[in-house]
């Protein structure tokens, strides 16, 4: 996925137009602290194409969060989609989850284990990293 601001004309080939604290308003650390970097976030019924009049409020960075994630997609896969840094997209999706627009869950494997990965699972990764 492009980057909304490509394709204008950039003065400074390396600079971005946007800086990241104008598109989260100033803030620089997220109100969250239960999202990481492999933490799915998907649309909710709130954010389906019928409620356009309140899609048209949010910025554009929010809007493409909204569409990428209406399959779940971890932190990450997000921030690389739309080529920002993991902390901007963090207080981005913190902001579309208090709106009630996305939620937010941790990895199955992670969820059913109550937290943690099994212990066999660890073992082979593990040997197998050994054996290279």
């Amino acid at each position: 996925m492009k980057h909304w601001t490509e394709g204008f004309d950039d003065d400074d080939a390396g600079e971005s137009l946007v800086r990241p604290y104008t598109i989260t308003g100033g803030r620089t650390a997220p109100e969250r602290d239960d999202l990481t970097l492999i933490t799915l976030v998907a649309t909710t019924s709130a954010a389906l194409p019928g409620n356009g009049r309140d899609r048209r409020k949010m910025q554009p960075e929010h809007r493409a969060i909204v569409a990428l994630c209406e399959r779940p997609l971890a932190v990450a896969e997000v921030a690389a989609a739309l080529n920002l840094p993991v902390s901007v997209t963090k207080i981005l999706i913190g902001d579309l989850i208090e709106s009630g627009q996305l939620r937010a869950r941790p990895p199955l494997a992670f969820a059913q284990a109550g937290g943690a990965p099994e212990l066999a699972i660890l073992r082979a990764v593990r040997d197998g990293l050994r054996k290279l």
